[in-house]
């Protein structure tokens, strides 16, 4: 069914005996703002959909019920032991946090990330306060921040994750202990079209979405 210029179809998945519709539409306006996985089998929506753009609206803005529903989808990842090793710095456009984060990112990321809602420093407690290691501390950070993104993506907006940052910026302008690292910076948004980048960043904004296959990922399958 085509109406105002939107192509709308549906998909019919067969899972378990349950019949699965999705909706999915697509127009030349949001050609590069939809991106969806190329699988082997279906998966639900929020993951087949999920990606990382670069090109966020400048405009808009997280409410802090959204901001809340990020971080406690983090809080509520898998843990360890649950020994929760994870800690957040989180910055909203506009304020001296995001500022000082948008400060120590690197190369291309200091172009596009400043347009984001907000940006949320990962940090990993690698030890106890009384120095004892946290084996898993990066392992349980990456799960936090995975369920954030799938939370993201469910409130409407998209996130990017970035390492490339002077982390000896974010350690000092944060005052972070001896045993908190961080990790990774988080770009939280409401998605843009790709030719607001500049072109190096439109190119790869746009280009084919690939994993390796899971011949190549998986070792041992019986």
């Amino acid at each position: 069914m085509t109406e105002a210029g939107v192509l709308c179809h549906s998909r019919f998945w067969n899972l378990a005996g349950i019949q699965l519709v999705v909706a999915s539409m697509t127009s030349t306006t949001l050609d590069s703002t939809v991106r969806n996985a190329e699988t082997s089998i279906p998966l639900v929506p929020l993951l087949d959909e999920r990606w990382s753009p670069r090109s966020f609206d400048p405009t808009a803005t997280l409410t802090d019920e959204q901001l809340t529903a990020l971080l406690e989808a983090a809080r509520w990842a898998p843990s360890a032991a649950n020994s929760q090793p994870r800690r957040f710095v989180v910055g909203r456009r506009g304020s001296t946090t995001f500022d000082a984060i948008v400060k120590a990112l690197m190369g291309f990321n200091a172009a596009w990330a400043g347009n984001s809602s907000a940006l949320i420093v990962a940090i990993a407690e690698t030890s106890t306060v009384e120095g004892e290691p946290r084996q898993w501390a990066e392992y349980d950070l990456g799960q936090s921040v995975a369920h954030l993104s799938v939370q993201a993506h469910h409130e409407g907006l998209h996130t990017h994750q970035m390492a490339g940052v002077d982390w000896d910026q974010i350690t000092a302008a944060f005052d972070l202990a001896d045993n908190l690292k961080p990790v990774t910076v988080t770009a939280v948004g409401v998605v843009d079209e790709a030719e607001k980048l500049v072109e190096a960043l439109a190119e790869r904004e746009t280009a084919p979405r690939t994993r390796l296959s899971l011949d190549e990922l998986v070792l041992v399958r019986d």
